[in-house]
């Protein structure tokens, strides 16, 4: 279906040069509220490609699904890498740019060039055992996850039986990282100072700048713990199948593993939630839930809302046409996976009642520069919401839905909030995950988890404890 979905625009390409068309602010109210109406007005105007300007850099936005496949199919003529980006190069992107912070850390995700073949071939060996559902490590992960869903749950009742959450702020954000302290291999509860760092830097707010340099520091002081004591843990396996890594390289490393997966992971598990007790109005989501079919239901939900909506950039190569334009060699191409997934010619394919949705999506990227954890995210995410939905007898929105509050950046979109009311389901202690010991006897497969006296008096724990609310 990818490379037959439909055409390009008119045979009329335009050569005009990127920096002399009049480019549209992408990142304006309108965007962050209703982006679709962003990605269709844009592709009425310029077809699949446009040019867009992005906090006063103009750039290209592929739009279309054949355009957006094909630039992330090919990584030769469209590579990434800074070093790539003509118009940086020749000192016109501003050096107080908002976004040149985020795309400055090079690392796997962003960075190009002829070391990135041997750092790719890394991670995926690092992340093998994590994401190999007959590993130990897996068994381990899984069941983690399901001790800290637990946690969080168990912290949300003692609003009591019923009453009000935000399930984002109390269970779809900290989830993930939380996990992601785990993979990181934080010993006891010290990962969670750095979880709020996390936290800080991914609101961009004005402590973010302290914050990310407290977290890089952090995440450095790891990294030569790791190199002198390896573990059972990602920096540990990354180490192993990349020896040449320096501290700082691997600091930015983790940086990227806790900051890239858990937001993405926390969103998806936020727009899962919300489409199925939503119910979407055609019931497919909740049959699909109902069925047991929680990996299917989130599928349909990176189409519909995918997390990351647009890729960091490529560049192209050489002059190129896509679309009705010639993208110019050096020019910055931001593939939207949102927009592609709205393209009438792959959402036409689609059948809205069906519970089984297609795997064409773009939601992980494709190719070979394709997201590196995916079953990973997809792991957490579904143990997660399912923990979530056997927990709770009952969620319901306590807003409509076309009024839950957006938070748009340039690269994610998720709710800033999920208000619901609950009512926690009449358990027995034995059907709560059970909490394992660090006897050096038990099971091989059992996650060794901070103690939860010492968690209770983390900065972490403590935010938590205050968003507690009782009934309503």
């Amino acid at each position: 279906m990818e490379s037959q979905v439909g055409e390009s625009g008119s045979g009329n390409v335009d050569c005009t040069r990127l920096e002399e068309l009049t480019a549209q602010p992408l990142l304006t109210r309108d965007y962050e509220t209703r982006p679709s109406l962003v990605y269709e007005r844009l592709r009425q105007q310029h077809g699949p490609v446009a040019p867009v300007d992005l906090l006063g850099v103009p750039a290209w936005l592929v739009l279309g699904y054949r355009e957006a496949f094909q630039v992330l199919q090919d990584e030769a003529a469209w590579p990434k890498g800074l070093e790539n980006w003509r118009a940086r190069t020749e000192g016109e992107v501003p050096a107080d740019w908002p976004l040149g912070p985020s795309l400055e850390v090079n690392h796997v995700l962003i960075q190009g060039g002829p070391g990135h073949g041997s750092l790719r071939t890394a991670w995926d060996a690092a992340l093998k055992p994590f994401q190999d559902p007959g590993h130990p490590q897996a068994k381990r992960l899984k069941a983690a996850v399901t001790a800290y869903a637990d946690d969080l749950i168990t912290l949300v009742g003692q609003g009591g039986g019923t009453g009000v959450a935000d399930l984002s702020a109390q269970f779809s954000r900290p989830l993930p990282l939380m996990v992601a302290s785990h993979l990181l291999g934080f010993p006891g509860s010290q990962g969670d100072e750095a979880l709020m760092d996390m936290w800080r830097v991914l609101d961009a707010g004005p402590d973010a700048e302290p914050a990310l340099e407290r977290l890089l520091a952090t995440l450095a002081e790891l990294a030569a713990v790791k190199l002198e004591e390896p573990g059972d843990d990602f920096p540990s396996y990354l180490l192993a199948a990349h020896p040449g890594l320096s501290l700082d390289e691997l600091a930015r490393e983790l940086f990227m593993l806790l900051g890239m997966t858990s937001d993405h992971v926390g969103i998806l598990m936020s727009n899962t939630v919300v489409e199925v007790i939503s119910g979407d109005g055609d019931g497919a989501v909740r049959a699909s839930l109902s069925a047991g079919m929680i990996r299917e239901t989130m599928n349909r939900v990176v189409m519909r809302k995918p997390p990351l909506v647009n890729f960091v950039p490529r560049f192209a190569a050489e002059d190129t046409p896509l679309g009705n334009y010639t993208i110019r060699a050096g020019d910055p191409v931001w593939v939207s996976s949102a927009a592609a997934h709205a393209d009438p010619l792959f959402a036409g394919h689609m059948a809205p009642s069906s519970t089984i949705s297609t795997r064409a999506h773009l939601s992980w990227g494709a190719g070979r520069r394709q997201c590196p954890a995916r079953e990973l995210a997809s792991t957490v995410a579904a143990v997660g919401v399912g923990r979530l939905f056997e927990r709770f007898s009952h969620l319901d929105l306590a807003l409509p839905a076309d009024q839950l509050p957006w938070r748009s950046s340039p690269f994610m979109r998720g709710l800033r909030s999920l208000p619901v009311r609950y009512e926690l389901a009449a358990m027995p202690e034995r059907a709560v995950a059970p909490r394992p010991t660090l006897d050096p006897a038990q099971d091989s497969t059992d996650p060794v988890l901070p103690d939860r006296s010492a968690r209770q008096r983390s900065s972490l724990w403590r935010y938590l404890t205050g968003l507690i609310r009782g009934p309503r």
